[in-house]
C-alpha cells in the first residue's frame, strides 16, 4: 500500500511540473506575441513618416547629408502631418551660430516657417551674442518674430526685466515678449520664485502694454505654474514620442529640438502655434 501511495505522489509531481513548464512557455509566447503586435502597430502608425524618410515616396527628393535617418525625424514628420493647418516656427539663440536668414524658409525643405522666437537676454547681466543680427535678420526676411528672456531663478527679477526692456524694442507685427523659465531655485523657495516671476511679468507688461507669454516644460507647467499663472498664455516644451497634438490650453508647442532648417547648421527647435497664420498675426503688436 505504501508503494502505491509513493507511485501516486511521483505521478502527481511530474504532472504539476509539466503544467508549470507549459505555463512558462505559454507566458513567453504571449509576451513575444504582444511585443510583435506592438512593434507592427508602431510601424503602421508611423508608416507615412517612415515612408518619407526611407525614400519610399517617389515625389520627395532627399538630401542624404541633410537628412540623417533617425527616429526623431519620423516623429517630426508625423507631428507636422497631423498639424498641417497650423503655423510652424522655430526658436534660435547664439547656439545656432551664424544664420543665413535669406535661406531660412522651410523645415526639412517641405514645411514653410511662419515665425521665429529669438533669445535676447539671460539673467540680469547677459545679452545673447547673436540677438541683434537674428532679430534684424528675421525682420528683413518677413518672418514674424518674437523675443524671449531666459530667467535665472536666483537673480533679481526686476533687474532681469530691466535688461530685457533695454535690449528689445518691439515693433508693429512682433509677437508678445516671452519669459523662459526652466530651472528650479537653489537658494530660495518656490513661493519666492513665483513672486519674482510675477514681478518680471508685470514690469514687462507695463512697459510693452501687452501680456507676456510664459515658456516652460510641460511638467514644470503642471507642477508649479498652471494654477497660479492661469491668466497667462503658455508656450510648452514636450518632446515625448507619443504626443502628436497640442493641448487646447497651449498657445505654442515646442515638439522637438532636433530638426533641420534651411540656412541653419545643426539642430533647431521647432514649434507649432495653436492656430493658422492669420490667427498668429492677430496676437502680434498693433
Amino acid at each position: 500500500m505504501a508503494k502505491q501511495n509513493n507511485r501516486r505522489r511521483t505521478t502527481s509531481g511530474k504532472s504539476k511540473k509539466k503544467t508549470s513548464v507549459f505555463r512558462k512557455k505559454l507566458i513567453k509566447l504571449a509576451v513575444v506575441a504582444v511585443t510583435v503586435l506592438l512593434f507592427f502597430g508602431i510601424i503602421y502608425h508611423y508608416r507615412n513618416g517612415l515612408a518619407y524618410y526611407f525614400s519610399f515616396k517617389t515625389d520627395k527628393v532627399l538630401d542624404n547629408e541633410a537628412r540623417e535617418k533617425r527616429l526623431s525625424d519620423v516623429r517630426n514628420f508625423q507631428v507636422l502631418e497631423k498639424n498641417e493647418s497650423k503655423a510652424i516656427g522655430i526658436d534660435v539663440s547664439e547656439y545656432q551660430d551664424e544664420i543665413d536668414w535669406d535661406a531660412v524658409r522651410t523645415l526639412d525643405n517641405d514645411y514653410e516657417l511662419s515665425f521665429v522666437f529669438v533669445r535676447a537676454t539671460v539673467g540680469n547681466n547677459r545679452l545673447d551674442k547673436r540677438f541683434r543680427e537674428n532679430w534684424q535678420g528675421a525682420k528683413e526676411n518677413n518672418i514674424i518674430r518674437g523675443a524671449y528672456h531666459y530667467y535665472r531663478p536666483n537673480e533679481n527679477s526686476l533687474e532681469q526685466a530691466e535688461l530685457f526692456i533695454k535690449t528689445v524694442r518691439l515693433q508693429k507685427g512682433d509677437l508678445p515678449p516671452v519669459l523662459d523659465i526652466e530651472k528650479l531655485p537653489e537658494n530660495q523657495s518656490m513661493e519666492r520664485l513665483k513672486i519674482g516671476l510675477k514681478r518680471w511679468l508685470n514690469a514687462v507688461e507695463e512697459h510693452y502694454k501687452v501680456k507676456p507669454i510664459i515658456y516652460t516644460g510641460e511638467r514644470y507647467y503642471d507642477d508649479f505654474l498652471k494654477e497660479e499663472f492661469s491668466d497667462y498664455l503658455f508656450w510648452i516644451a514636450n518632446y515625448n514620442f507619443y504626443r502628436e497634438k497640442l493641448d487646447e490650453d497651449w498657445l505654442f508647442w515646442q515638439f522637438t529640438e532636433k530638426a533641420s532648417v534651411s540656412g541653419i547648421n545643426g539642430n533647431v527647435d521647432v514649434n507649432i502655434f495653436n492656430g493658422d497664420i492669420e490667427q498668429l498675426r492677430f496676437i502680434t503688436k498693433e
